[in-house]
């Protein structure tokens, strides 16, 4: 028996040297799946492609083409993360297979895209439209259209959709930018979606965000000083405003690029959020939802992100100042450091306990990893006008 053990294990290690060594290839799709927890993908916005990469081996593993216009693509991941659904600014619905680097299937829903969520058990994919206006109801497995949920102004016209975050119990809540509105869909019967709707929340709301317990719902304005703030634990749910002229008595710079709320930047009992048209970021206690503290940056911010542990802030801008990332230790709520990247920074992402973010350079065809406790360079991805950047850890989160 034990020679027979040992004779076993010997005729094994071959193979399981070889499989160490073996480089990435695509697999069948009945085959066992390789771990897909390290993955994640980088957009290739001019190419309609994706770059698939190891965050533990900070390295390119595939890349997937046929995706159609992602010049403003976002991902979401199925629960196993074996899946990444991309919604592309032609109205593009891709189902990727990661682990086999393919194609599972792809419609083409709307006309304008940007956006989209997955339910909290994973059954269904919604993507939130600008042309014709309004969600979609997919199932995440086939995608078959399940509801076509138009949004309305009050005088009946299309709205666009923005902001769309997934919620506990098959809901999902988002903003409709040219209704002043936002309304909460309730899935639990994904063909026909019960909607409530939050009336004049205030003047076009642009993007939002979703705290990671899933409570507070925050919408950007972009008609007005102030955010939106919807708490989801309160019944009936409401809107209300908050820090409401936070730029008076200022003049307003011109906005090139409209701030990004979807990575949510909550240190503590505080939350960091880019200032519309200022050089600066808003620091909100999280308990009275009232300003405690501004911080100065280096130009008007696009993305505030906080390391997961929250000890760090991370901000990117917009032009001219888009070569810059700078990084806010949360506890002096000063700016440490002032880093280059690259031309065109659009888009930043932590690795799942924040050792090293990611960072995609456009106009210098590179993703730069940075080590977040040193701020010095791990490694450099040659990708073909990088943008978006996401990794599968987010299948995890809500709000993601």
């Amino acid at each position: 028996m034990k020679r027979r053990s040992l004779l076993s294990l010997a005729s094994s290690a071959p193979l399981l040297a070889a499989g160490c060594a073996a480089p990435p290839r695509a697999v069948d799709a009945d085959a066992p799946l390789p771990a897909t927890g390290d993955l994640g993908v980088v957009v290739e916005r001019a190419r309609g492609a994706l770059t698939v990469v190891n965050t533990s081996r900070r390295e390119a593993v595939g890349r997937v083409e046929g995706l159609g216009d992602l010049s403003h693509a976002s991902v979401v991941f199925s629960r196993d993360a074996r899946f990444a659904y991309v919604f592309g600014r032609d109205g593009g619905l891709t189902q990727v297979d990661l682990p086999a680097r393919r194609i599972a299937r792809r419609v083409l829903q709307a006309g304008n895209s940007i956006g989209g969520a997955i339910s909290a058990d994973g059954r269904l994919v919604v993507a939130q439209n600008y042309q014709p206006g309004g969600i979609k109801v997919f199932d995440a497995a086939t995608l078959a259209l399940l509801a076509d949920v138009p949004a309305l102004t009050p005088d009946g016209a299309r709205s666009r959709v923005v902001g769309l975050a997934d919620l506990p119990q098959q809901r999902f809540i988002y903003s409709l930018f040219d209704a002043d509105a936002i309304c909460i869909a309730d899935c639990a019967d994904p063909r026909r979606p019960q909607v409530q709707t939050l009336p004049a929340v205030g003047r076009q709301p642009y993007d939002a965000l979703l705290s990671p317990n899933g409570r507070h719902y925050i919408a950007g304005l972009f008609g007005e000083d102030g955010l939106a703030l919807v708490d989801l634990w309160q019944e009936p749910a409401r809107a209300r405003r908050i820090l409401s002229g936070y730029g008076r008595g200022q003049q307003p710079l011109p906005v090139y690029k409209m701030p990004h709320l979807r990575g949510w930047a909550l240190a503590g009992r505080h939350a960091y959020l880019p200032a519309i048209g200022r050089h600066e970021v808003l620091v909100v206690d999280t308990d009275s939802w009232q300003e405690v503290a501004r911080i100065p940056v280096a130009g008007q911010p696009v993305f505030v992100m906080a390391r997961p542990d929250g000890r760090q802030v991370w901000v990117n801008f917009s032009v001219p100042d888009y070569h810059r990332v700078q990084v806010i230790d949360t506890p002096s709520q000063q700016v440490v450091q002032t880093l280059q990247p690259g031309r065109a920074v659009l888009h930043m992402e932590f690795t799942p306990r924040g050792e090293s973010v990611w960072i995609s350079c456009r106009d210098d065809n590179r993703v730069q990893v940075y080590d977040t406790h040193s701020l010095q360079p791990q490694a450099r991805l040659d990708v073909d006008a990088p943008s978006g950047i996401f990794f599968t850890a987010r299948a995890q989160r809500m709000g993601f």
